[in-house]
């Protein structure tokens, strides 16, 4: 799961890097976007697991994806604004 968040944290920066402050939140929305889909992925998985932690441990993780990409999402939109700030 460690893994899983700091790779969601980098793509967050990267796309952080890349809006360079255009003042939407386009950046931000891809990559809560991702972590749903990916989190849709596990919750999928789980559904099909093998035994009942594996389904917990996969559903844990599902979570825990998409409370990472909203928290990246919502660092790229504060980034964003404080960039048009400056402005």
């Amino acid at each position: 799961m460690r893994h899983l968040t700091t790779a969601l944290l980098g793509a967050g920066m990267l796309a952080l890097a890349a809006c360079g402050g255009s003042g939407d939140d386009t950046a931000g929305d891809q990559v809560a976007d991702q972590a749903d889909t990916r989190a849709d992925m596990m919750e999928e998985r789980a559904d099909n697991a093998a035994t009942e932690a594996q389904e917990d441990a996969l559903e844990a993780n599902a979570e825990a994806t998409r409370e990472a990409g909203q928290a990246t999402e919502e660092a790229i939109d504060d980034a964003d604004v404080q960039v048009n700030q400056q402005y």
